[in-house]
């Protein structure tokens, strides 16, 4: 008997993963672009004043 007894995975639930998985890769790319926020590092945390000192 080949067939198997186990009924698969349901649409709705490949669906979710992808959707998930799709969305998961634009925030890393918008993060990688620095689209999605902003600029990061010491100087994110100073006054205007010091930066352009």
């Amino acid at each position: 008997m080949a067939h198997d007894s186990r009924p698969g995975v349901p649409r709705w639930v490949k669906i979710s993963l992808i959707a998930v998985g799709a969305l998961i890769a634009l925030l890393v790319v918008l993060m990688a672009t620095g689209a999605l926020g902003g600029v990061h590092g010491p100087g994110r945390h100073l006054s205007a004043a010091a930066v352009l000192a």
